[in-house]
């Protein structure tokens, strides 16, 4: 992360688990893109370090990449605005 801030680069991309440190390191307007985030009772598949979007807005993510939960749910609309009501209700 301090390497792309040297470069002039907005943000990067990293686990969930990581965006306090990088954002405490880098300052709190250099981006995190956040992949492995789940909504709660979801399953992880191969992701290893997740964390709920509440939980992953909280730490300072600035965007989530949540694709599995919704792309593979029978209903993704659906999926989509649990996904926005669990958000809600965290943050």
């Amino acid at each position: 992360a301090q390497l792309a801030k040297k470069a002039n680069l907005a943000g990067v991309v990293c686990s969930p688990l990581e965006v306090t440190s990088i954002k405490d390191v880098c300052g709190k307007d250099f981006l995190a893109v956040t992949p492995g985030v789940r909504p709660r009772g979801s399953a992880t598949q191969d992701q290893k370090r997740t964390m709920t979007p509440g939980e992953a807005i909280q730490a300072g993510s600035d965007y989530l990449v949540i694709g599995r939960p919704i792309l593979a749910s029978p209903d993704p609309h659906g999926a989509f605005l649990k996904i926005v009501e669990e958000i809600e209700v965290e943050v």
